[in-house]
C-alpha cells in the first residue's frame, strides 16, 4: 500500500486521478437515469436499452480515428479540460431543456454528442499517464487510474440507484453535469505540461490541417505500427473477444436483474456497488502483487475464473432470488474480472512508443467497441427468443474455455510468456 501512496504524492498524477473519480462517479449517475428513463417508457426491453447505449458507443467509429491522430499533435491536458467544460454544458441541458419532450430523439442526439467529445478525452487521459509518473511506476499508475473507474462504479452506481429512484432520473443528470464540471477544475490545475505540436486554441484551424495533409496517413500509420506489434496484436485479439462478450452480457444483464430482483434501479446500482468493490480491492491487489506475474497468464486466468462465476452468479440468483446472495456472488466476480484491463493497458504502454499512444488507445477503442455494439443487439435480439438466464451462462462458459484455452497454448507463442 506505501507504493500507491508514493504515487499518488505526485500532485498532477493525483489531480488526474481524482478528476476522473468524480468525473465517472456522475457519468454513472447519468447511465442510471438514462436506463430509469428507459424503463419507464418500456419496462423490460432489452431492445430499447440496446438503441439508447448504442449512441454512447457509434462516435468510436465516426470520431475516434480522427480523435487519435488529433491528440498526438494537442496538449493532452488542455484536451481533457476543455471536453469536459463541453460536456458539462451539454448534460445540463437534458434536465433544462429535454426531459419532458416526447421521443428520445432529441436525447439520442446529445447522448452522442456527449459521448463524441468523450473520443477526444479518453485516449488524451489514457497517453497522459506516462508523461506524470516514471517508468517504474506505471503499473502501480494503471492501477489506480483503473479505480477511477471502480470507485465510480462503487460510489456512483450504488448511489445512483437510490438517487433516482427517490428524487428523479433529472437528479442525476444534473450531478452528471457538476461532476465534469469540478473533474475540469483538478486537470486544468496539473502544473506539468505535454509537449504538443500545436496548442488547442487553435483547434480549428488544426483539424482543417489534419484532414488536409496528414489525418488518413496517421491513421495508417497507427494501423501499421499496430500491425507490427506482435504484443498489441495479440492482446487485442483477446479484448475484442472479451468485450464481445462483455456486450452480450450487458443489457441482458441488467433486465435479468431487474426482473429477478423486482427492481427498476435501486437493488441494480447497489448490485453493481459490489461488482466495484471487488473490482477496486482485485485492482489494488494486482497492482501491489502483479509484478510478480505475467500479465498474459493474469489475463488468461481472470478470464477462466470470472467466466465461472458469471455462470455460479445467473443460475444461483434465478433459483434463489436474494439480494445479499447476489451482492456476495457480484463482488467475488468484481473480483476476479480485475486484472484483465489493467495488464492489458500496461502492456500496450510498454510495447508502444510515446508519440503513438494516442492513434493505439484510439485504435482500441474502435475495435472493442465494434465487438461489444454488435454482440449488444444480437444478446438483444436474442434475448427476445431465448432466456436470459441461457445467454449469460453460455457467455460464461465462453469466458473460462477461453482462458483455460490460452493459458494452454500460451507456451506456444514465443515471446508472451516473458511479457
Amino acid at each position: 500500500m506505501s507504493k500507491f501512496t508514493e504515487v499518488l504524492k505526485d500532485r498532477n498524477f493525483f489531480l488526474l486521478w481524482l478528476g476522473q473519480i468524480i468525473s465517472q462517479l456522475g457519468d454513472r449517475l447519468d447511465q442510471m437515469a438514462l436506463i430509469a428513463l428507459v424503463y419507464l417508457r418500456a419496462p423490460g426491453s432489452t431492445w430499447e436499452i440496446a438503441k439508447i447505449l448504442s449512441f454512447t458507443i457509434i462516435p468510436v467509429f465516426l470520431i475516434g480515428p480522427l480523435a487519435g491522430a488529433c491528440v498526438d499533435r494537442w496538449d493532452r491536458r488542455r484536451t481533457m479540460y476543455i471536453c469536459d467544460l463541453l460536456r458539462s454544458a451539454l448534460v445540463l441541458s437534458i434536465p433544462l431543456f429535454l426531459f419532458y419532450k416526447e421521443g428520445y430523439a432529441l436525447i439520442y442526439l446529445i447522448v452522442f454528442v456527449v459521448f463524441s467529445i468523450g473520443r477526444f478525452f479518453v485516449p488524451a487521459k489514457l497517453s497522459i499517464v506516462p508523461d506524470l509518473v516514471g517508468k517504474n511506476d506505471l503499473l502501480m499508475a494503471n492501477s489506480l487510474v483503473n479505480t477511477t473507474g471502480m470507485i465510480a462504479a462503487i460510489l456512483g452506481f450504488g448511489i445512483s440507484g437510490i438517487v433516482v429512484e427517490w428524487l428523479g432520473a433529472r437528479s442525476g443528470f444534473y450531478l452528471d453535469a457538476l461532476s465534469f464540471l469540478v473533474s475540469a477544475a483538478l486537470v486544468f490545475f496539473i502544473s506539468k505540461k505535454v509537449k504538443a505540436s500545436v496548442s488547442l486554441w487553435r483547434v480549428s484551424k488544426e483539424i482543417v490541417e489534419v484532414f488536409r495533409k496528414s489525418v488518413f496517413q496517421e491513421i495508417k500509420e497507427g494501423a501499421r505500427y499496430f500491425i507490427r506489434k506482435k504484443d498489441l496484436r495479440f492482446t487485442a485479439g483477446i479484448i475484442f473477444i472479451l468485450w464481445s462478450a462483455l456486450g452480450a452480457v450487458y443489457v441482458v444483464g441488467i433486465v435479468f436483474v431487474q426482473k429477478t430482483l423486482h427492481s427498476a434501479t435501486k437493488d441494480l446500482g447497489l448490485l453493481i456497488m459490489f461488482l466495484g468493490l471487488g473490482l477496486f480491492l482485485g485492482s489494488l491487489l494486482y497492482g501491489r502483487f502483479g509484478q510478480k506475474v505475467s500479465h498474459y497468464k493474469a489475463i488468461f486466468i481472470s478470464l477462466s475464473l470470472s467466466g465461472l462465476m458469471l455462470v455460479v452468479f445467473a443460475v444461483t440468483i434465478d433459483h434463489y432470488p436474494y439480494f445479499k446472495i447476489a451482492a456476495l456472488l457480484a463482488f467475488m466476480l468484481g473480483l476476479l474480472i480485475s486484472p484483465i484491463m489493467i495488464a492489458s493497458n500496461t502492456i500496450i504502454h510498454q510495447s508502444s512508443d510515446n508519440g503513438m499512444m494516442g492513434k493505439i488507445f484510439s485504435s482500441f477503442e474502435v475495435l472493442i467497441h465494434l465487438g461489444f455494439l454488435l454482440s449488444m443487439f444480437l444478446s438483444s435480439i436474442l434475448a427476445e427468443r431465448m432466456s436470459h438466464l441461457s445467454i449469460l451462462v453460455a457467455v460464461g462458459c465462453f469466458f473460462s474455455a477461453l482462458g483455460i484455452l490460452n493459458l494452454l497454448s500460451q507456451r506456444k507463442i514465443p515471446g508472451l510468456d516473458k511479457a
